[in-house]
């Protein structure tokens, strides 16, 4: 295959905001940039306040395309306002700047794809991060039993499951971002025909392992002197941080070593999301039966008010919430000398980048058993560990963090020296741009969609939701 000396490429993401699909998506944009192609990233929500530094600064081009559609209504019809939202950017982007043009890169919701390809005529490579029809009652389970919902409910998601798998057959080429993923999606979209390429997300090493500026006003509001846990997620019930805080307790009680031992749990919070403010509050409520100080902040920058609590101890609390971190923050507490482990609740994730945040700053990671993590992570044999993988108990996870905090001089070292050398091999930045610029190239290398049969009537579905669109946001004002 000739390569084509540079690609103009356009992302579209629903939601830029600073969970890890979105670092996902600035590192591929920076990595395919940093490989001389152009890359312009569309999305229908962009907070300035919110965000990763590098899609506000000027280091990657961001169109921001308001809708005239709500999230939801009353906390409900999420999926169906979203593919309604991004069927808004695809045609905003249709009627102004999609010609510019070589190939369509598509993560999270697959709406747009017929569209991009029959009215466009140019390909699509669509990255598959985990298919929502799966995650419409919770956290997956695999090869557990789908779970007792309503009929109604039933009746509301049989055309928003169809739709999610009928569009995201119709890309050229469709990329995971594990192992894990692709055999389940696989799995459950039976008229999916294409052989799904894994594709790790990858990272900017550059950021994690650059010095800090221990004076950065960021970096003092959450340092300590006191041994860290940390905890890398958003404030979701699906993350399941209230194991880190169950095992933490456990261990307090049983360890009078620890004592001196925190736990900071930093991540995205929403205040618009119901389920980020239910998380929160239950975390915290969490925290008070099992007699644990906390304290609830933002950066010092943040214009957003801290959630009120009662019973705050603002001075090196047992646990720390820190709501929408920086970089600097982040930086920060990964590279500290405190910090003793990184803690990655979520079971059956679908990679889950912390891990390799995790690795990348010699920090053990201790993770669940399931999902992404079980190819990030290496537990046995000991002599090869970066971390450790236990199933989502409380009481085994304490003794793993004992054994953590425990560990010696050496071993930690060793371990250290591990986890870094798998996390810039198979994790690098580099390593993802390589494999993108591969799969777009070949994409681009399809020639042009050809736009008859079957696109007709997948596009005449995908229109009524179109109409849907426009007459809410007409009558909306």
């Amino acid at each position: 295959m000739v390569k084509s000396s540079k690609l103009r490429i356009a992302f579209i993401h629903p939601d830029l905001g600073i969970g890890g699909a979105e670092r996902l998506v600035v590192d591929a944009a920076l990595g395919l940039q940093s490989l001389g192609h152009s890359v312009h990233i569309y999305t229908s929500h962009h907070d300035q306040h919110r965000c990763f530094d590098e899609t506000r600064d000027g280091t990657l081009c961001i169109h921001h395309v308001l809708p005239p559609l709500p999230r939801s209504i009353r906390g409900m019809f999420h999926i169906m306002f979203a593919h309604a939202r991004q069927l808004h950017l695809t045609m905003h982007l249709m009627c102004t700047s999609a010609h510019q043009y070589d190939v369509f890169f598509v993560d999270q919701l697959s709406t747009c794809i017929p569209f991009l390809r029959r009215f466009c005529g140019k390909r699509v490579v669509f990255y598959c991060h985990f298919p929502d029809k799966l995650l419409a009652n919770g956290a997956y389970e695999e090869d557990q039993r789908v779970k007792n919902v309503s009929m109604l409910k039933r009746i509301y998601r049989f055309p928003m499951d169809w739709l999610e798998e009928v569009t995201t057959t119709q890309a050229d080429l469709i990329l995971a971002n594990s192992k894990f993923t692709a055999r389940v999606t696989k799995s459950h979209f039976s008229s999916l025909r294409h052989q799904l390429k894994v594709v790790y997300p990858g990272i900017n090493i550059a950021a994690y392992i650059s010095p800090i500026d221990s004076s950065n006003p960021d970096i003092l509001q959450v340092a300590s002197r006191r041994r860290t846990l940390l905890s890398l997620n958003r404030f979701e019930m699906k993350k399941n941080a209230a194991l880190a805080i169950e095992a933490f307790a456990i261990l307090r009680n049983k360890d009078p070593n620890t004592s001196d031992v925190r736990l900071v749990l930093a991540g995205a919070y929403d205040p618009r999301l119901e389920d980020n403010i239910r998380t929160l509050k239950s975390l915290i409520e969490l925290a008070q039966v099992n007699g644990l100080t906390y304290n609830v902040i933002t950066p010092l920058q943040s214009r957003e008010a801290v959630p009120s609590f009662q019973k705050i101890t603002p001075n090196e609390p047992d646990i720390l919430f820190l709501l929408n971190f920086t970089t600097a923050q982040r930086s920060g507490l990964l590279q500290a000398q405190s910090t003793l482990a990184l803690l990655y609740t979520p079971a059956n994730e679908h990679f889950g980048i912390g891990p390799v945040e995790g690795m990348i700053c010699g920090l053990p990671i201790l993770a669940c058993d399931s999902g992404g993590p079980t190819e990030s992570i290496v537990d046995q044999p000991a002599d090869q560990r970066t971390g450790w993988l236990y199933g989502p108990q409380p009481s085994v996870w304490a003794q793993a963090l004992e054994d953590i905090c425990n560990l010696s001089e050496t071993d930690r070292k060793a371990l250290s020296a591990r986890a870094r050398d798998r996390a810039q091999k198979m994790f690098g930045m580099e390593a993802m741009a390589k494999s993108l610029d591969d799969a777009l190239e070949e994409a681009v290398s399809m020639g042009p969609v050809s736009r008859t049969g079957m696109w007709v009537v997948v596009s005449a579905v995908l229109g009524l939701l179109a109409v849907f669109i426009f007459r809410y946001g007409l009558f909306s004002g």
